[in-house]
């Protein structure tokens, strides 16, 4: 036998199969599979010789075989019974002979037999009698001629069939011409002896339905790295249901029987440590059995015995490090090349082990989700008619968790419509049992009260919260919050997300949710913690509520006039949190419990803070949108606890509280406070004050002089602050600021003293109001990374601002400088914006541009210059701006490898650079009448570079009308002026629609394409070209970008390669342009022979969309993103916009205080990550 392809593709056909049980056993396995081996063949072709030889064969080796002895199909559609027969075998084998196509029949066992392959994991076998696999993969020669005659049949059912062939054709098999002899009988024996094998092989049983497996068993094999000499330890973690140990079954049965050794031990939580001991000594040494009699003496074991062995060991789901001892699991333990997976819900044991590498099991993408559901509950790929609404609810509600996916399925199989709409509104109240008990595993295996607290806080009040803001509330209740999050982080409880936020999965937040409620279902005043609306209305109307009490919240509409009396809260006595959104209270606050720790009540309507509201014991007060006119009252108690502050958007207040009452304050934010003009003086008092957020407070002039001999301060927000004018001298003495940011002030000067800041990291001064004075020296900022000074009417830096070696991101765009300084020093400068400064050709020469080593990114848009001088020492910079420099004439050498050359609307450019080796991946030159040098733009063309010229030039003329672009291969875009098609595309049609046959005998490698366009509108707009192969009933959709803005006729040029399209000599083929917003005037097609440079790298590759017959019209979504859903907790979805980024302290705060400065944001967009989204 001679397998067709690697090894390693044979295995993944196995690796989704499966057995009864882990154990395995031949009688178990049995109880599973009706038949060994299902044949699928043609009759007419192979069942009097190849077919019956090998049927004979198969019968004498003792497998089960089942062959279908109805010699006069008729039809497409197969019985129930053959069905039953496919599903029931564990091997499928197809005999391809050169008219198995012509049979519909055939195709449609064919399609079949793949689904049992990706569902229940079946094995697939594919022979090739006398037919070359590929003209079965792509359909060509006999095959082409046999789905001739199936051109009337429905193009869905031809499409399955193409699909289920092109699968089956890429599996590893036999092909009969590779035998030296072509001898049938020594090819039979070949297939019974892999057979055989394969059925005494020992699979574990991996899932009843396997979809969504394969990509999980690749992407771990890569990890692996099976083959290689040195030994391997991988961790696989995730929450509990996520499908940990599924993925470790199949990567066992891909893999095992490529080790001397192997053993899978399940459910190593529920086992005794010497029991596993001996079990993975028995499964690997067997049939020699060892006595071990202690842990210790099983160690010692081990070790000896296993030293020298190549073993596959997985441990599944462990839960303590005493586990991994007494398993000896080291690098050092085991036989060079093994591998060891180890499951688990507890990510620090991995770190604790220091394993080679995590894979992180993560939730099913939304359609292989409803998929695996409807497996499970209708027995088929997708929902059944009337009921793919609700499986789609069903698959939201899940949140990708394979394992409520399949309990959930498996419980509403048979029910009907309406018992499907009643459990998913039960399910909204009360969490399935079995999915609940599975996930509650991870929460019963927290070690103490407190980290179970604040599980059960996070999942009822803080979803989507800052992770600091949250942590400082929950160590102001006593609970050792920083441990805690990072326990729950390593146990897959919760998640901290790119923001900082806490987030925390739908499935998780409703275990820890009926946690409360099963403390008491029916009286809700008897639990802990109260979220739902109608228990805390219920409560709340009925003061009801008992010492259990320790959260509640509340979200109401802000137009509902309900009111509840304060008295309701007399008995909850244990209450620490409190949120409440739009909710009024009549009554005195003394009734509020004394043991109150977060007070969050947004649209607070009163106009001071009560003296009975403020308690002593309250951590963060977060008041946002109130009424406030005074924030506390004179005769106030001394809060002493009281650590954040928060009352942004109360436009009604004129001045901060008396910060007397307050001494341990670190967090104060009053964000978006119009009226406030005054800030008390007793700030200075504050030895704690780490955060002061004063955004948008349009009335403010200046911080008292107290402030500035703070030393706790780390983070000063004034952006905003029209009218704040002065800093004071004393700035330099807040020694531990690290942010800075006074962007829309009007600041006039910078104090000298600022170079006493140390620790400063980011200092951000833009769009000031009135000419900005910068002291002589920024030397000492020795630690500054991120300096903005755009916008602020600066004519002179300091000399010494390249000695600021540390600085990452300098932004000096809308200036005027006279002079620049020196800035070679600045070796870790990654991002440089120079735009619309004034630059002449005497400035950009003193900067010395060329030695900053590290810079990526850099922009010298609108600026004066004739000439840039040589950048090819930049090795690292990817992103280069030269737009609308109209007195540029010439770009020097430039480095190799650059990402993006925009140099658009520099009218006197003349001369390019020559491009290497490694040109661009995208230049804009649009609107350059004069260029008339470009060395080597054939050469970079073909290598891949993408070209916009949008005017024409001497270039575009040479490129169209010399024929430079008639050999081009290369795999890009191009975007010239012009408004005919070149002559030697020779298919072109009118409008967006072309026609074309392939002629035969063409070996076809791509299709290039010329448009002629303009736009309609100026909206940026994604595209597609359809191709529409009538002859084969296929549609494929390839997806490019387009700029708009233009009336203007421009030429679109680029290569669609065959790769997918598969293009056969005789086809009949029409090609068609779907751009919304644009005229497609003309469309051109020549079939390109040559070798394409890229044959899987056009754009954006084509996928496969049903037969667009001519009498459809083809119209395709190219919105991907419309049906985004917020997947956020529905508590936190109410005025947390504010407090998500209030309490962040460094560089969260800074991101989101920075959304609102237009220009400096786009810039640093535009230039430090990707280039303009309008770009090809």
């Amino acid at each position: 036998m001679q397998p067709m392809r690697t090894r390693k593709t044979d295995e993944a056909s196995s690796s989704s199969s499966s057995s009864a049980s882990s154990s395995s056993s031949s009688s178990s396995s049995s109880k599973r599979w009706r038949y060994d081996v299902f044949i699928s063949f043609r009759g007419e072709d192979t069942r009097k010789n190849f077919t019956g030889h090998l049927y004979v064969a198969l019968k004498e080796a003792g497998i089960n075989t089942f062959i279908d002895d109805d010699e006069l199909r008729r039809g497409e559609d197969i019985g129930a019974e053959l069905v039953r027969a496919i599903q029931g075998s564990r091997i499928s084998v197809i005999i391809f002979s050169s008219r198995y196509a012509d049979s519909g029949w055939c195709l449609e066992e064919l399609v079949k037999i793949m689904e049992c392959k990706r569902t229940l994991g079946q094995i697939v076998l594919p022979i090739f009698y006398d037919v070359d696999p590929s003209d079965v993969r792509k359909q060509t020669g006999s095959f082409a001629q046999s789905f001739h005659k199936h051109r009337d049949t429905d193009h869905n059912k031809v499409q399955r069939w193409r699909a289920a062939l092109h699968e089956a054709a890429n599996l590893s098999g036999w092909d009969l011409r590779n035998t030296l002899d072509g001898h049938e009988a020594n090819f039979i024996r070949n297939i019974i002896k892999e057979i055989t094998r394969r059925l005494n092989n020992t699979y574990l049983h991996v899932a009843p339905y396997q979809v969504g497996i394969d990509f999980r068993v690749q992407a771990l094999s890569e990890c692996l790295g099976v083959g290689f000499d040195d030994v391997r330890i991988i961790g696989i973690s995730g929450m509990g249901g996520m499908g940990k140990t599924t993925v470790a079954k199949a990567i066992y049965n891909e893999f095992y029987d490529r080790f001397d050794g192997k053993s899978f031990l399940e459910r190593v939580r529920e086992k005794q440590l010497v029991g596993l001991q001996k079990q993975l000594l028995s499964d690997i040494l067997k049939p020699t059995k060892i006595k071990v009699s202690s842990v210790a003496e099983g160690i010692n074991v081990i070790g000896k015995r296993l030293g020298s062995l190549k073993v596959l060991l997985i441990v599944d789901d462990i839960d303590s490090v005493e586990q991994l001892d007494a398993l000896a699991i080291k690098h050092d333990t085991f036989g060079q090349g093994s591998r060891i997976i180890i499951t688990t819900r507890d990510e620090h044991l991995l770190n604790t082990l220091e394993v080679d590498q995590i894979y992180r099991v993560q939730p099913m993408e939304e359609e292989e989700a409803l998929e695996l559901l409807s497996w499970h509950a209708f027995k088929n790929g997708s929902p059944n008619q009337g009921y793919f609404k609700l499986a789609r609810e069903v698959v939201d509600y899940c949140g990708g968790l394979p394992l409520a996916l399949q309990v959930l399925g498996c419980f509403l199989g048979t029910r009907s419509i309406g018992e499907w709409e009643s459990t998913l509104g039960k399910l909204k109240k009360i969490p399935c049992h079995e999915i609940h008990n599975q996930l509650k595993i991870s929460y019963d295996g927290l070690s103490d009260d407190y980290e179970r607290d604040i599980f059960r806080d996070i999942a009822c009040f803080f979803i989507g919260m800052d992770k600091n803001y949250v942590t400082q509330i929950l160590d102001g209740c006593g609970f050792f919050a920083e441990i805690g999050i990072k326990v729950l982080l390593e146990r897959c409880l919760v998640i901290v997300d790119e923001k900082n936020k806490l987030m925390m999965h739908d499935l998780l937040r409703d275990m820890g949710r009926e946690i409360e409620r099963a403390e008491s279902p029916k009286y809700p005043g008897k639990r802990s913690r109260l979220w739902h609306p109608e228990d805390v209305k219920s409560v709340l109307i009925n003061k009801s509520g008992t010492e259990e009490i320790e959260g509640l919240a509340l979200n109401l509409p802000s137009i509902e006039e309900t009111s509840f009396s304060t008295e309701a809260f007399t008995n909850m006595k244990r209450l620490r949190l409190l949120k409440l959104n739009y909710v009024k209270l009549t009554g005195e606050y003394k009734y509020l419990s004394k043991n109150l720790r977060w007070l969050y009540w947004y649209g607070f309507p009163l106009e001071f803070i009560p003296k009975d509201l403020c308690q002593t014991n309250i951590v963060a007060i977060d008041m946002q949108s109130t009424s406030l006119r005074q924030v506390l009252c004179t005769d106030s108690e001394l809060l002493e606890k009281l650590k954040i502050l928060n009352l942004s958007h109360s436009h009604y207040l004129t001045q901060s509280p008396d910060f007397s009452k307050l001494p341990n304050l670190e967090n104060l934010i009053l964000k978006d406070c119009k009226s406030l003009s005054k800030v008390h003086k007793s700030i200075g008092d504050l030895k704690n004050l780490t955060l002061v957020n004063l955004k948008d407070c349009q009335m403010l002039k200046g911080l008292p002089k107290s402030f500035y001999k703070l030393k706790s301060v780390r983070t000063l927000v004034l952006n905003g602050c029209s009218r704040f004018e002065i800093l004071d001298e004393k700035l330099g003495k807040l020694v531990s600021l690290t942010t800075f940011l006074a962007d829309k002030t009007a600041i006039t000067s910078v104090p000298s003293s600022i170079v006493r800041l140390k620790k400063l990291e980011q200092l951000s001064l833009c769009e000031l109001k009135r000419s900005l004075q910068l002291p002589p020296s920024l030397r000492g900022l020795c630690s500054l990374t991120h300096l903005s000074l755009s916008n602020c009417n600066l004519n002179a830096l300091p000399k010494d601002l390249g000695c600021i070696f540390s600085l990452k991101r300098l932004y000096l765009h809308q200036n005027s400088f006279h002079s620049l300084p020196n800035l070679s020093g600045l070796s870790n400068l990654i991002t440089l914006s120079l735009d619309d400064c004034n630059l002449t050709d005497d400035a950009i020469d003193s900067m010395n541009l060329g030695s900053l080593s590290s810079l990526c990114n850099l922009g010298l848009r609108y600026n004066h210059f004739h000439t840039l001088p040589s950048l090819s020492g930049l090795a690292k910079l990817e992103n280069l701006y030269l737009d609308h420099c109209t007195n540029l004439r010439e770009i020097k050498d430039l480095p190799t490898g650059m990402e993006n050359l925009f140099a658009s609307h520099c009218t006197a450019l003349e001369r390019m650079p020559k491009f290497s080796e490694m040109p661009p991946e995208n230049v804009e030159i649009d609107d350059s009448p004069k260029l008339i040098e470009f060395p080597g733009l054939d050469k970079a063309l073909n290598l891949g570079m993408s070209l916009s010229m949008k005017r024409r030039n001497n270039i575009s003329d040479i490129l169209l009308e010399e024929g430079m672009l008639q050999g081009w291969n290369g795999p890009t875009q191009l975007i010239l002026g012009g408004s005919d098609i070149p002559q030697w595309f020779k298919h072109v049609g009118e409008g967006g629609q072309v026609h074309f046959e392939v002629p035969l005998g063409c070996s076809l490698t791509s299709l290039a394409i010329c448009m002629v366009y303009c736009s309609c509108d100026a909206k940026l707009t994604t595209s597609s070209f359809c191709v529409i192969n009538h002859t084969k009933c296929a549609s494929f959709v390839a997806k490019i970008n387009f700029l708009g803005a233009s009336s203007e006729d421009f030429l679109w040029l680029g290569h669609l390669s065959n790769y997918e399209l598969s293009l056969e000599g005789g086809d009949s083929v029409d090609v068609l342009a779907e751009i919304p917003g644009f005229w497609v005037k003309k469309i051109g097609i020549r079939l390109v022979n040559d070798k394409f440079i890229n044959e899987k790298d056009s754009f954006d590759i084509c996928y496969s969309i049903p037969y667009l017959s001519p009498q459809r019209r083809f119209s395709v979504d190219v919105d991907d993103d419309d049906d985004n859903k917020d997947n956020e907790d529905d508590e936190s979805d109410d005025n947390d916009d504010d407090n998500d980024e209030d309490e962040d302290e460094d560089e969260d705060e800074d991101e989101d205080d920075d959304d609102d400065d237009d220009d400096d944001d786009d810039d640093d967009e535009d230039q430090d990550s990707t280039p303009p989204k309008n770009k090809v």
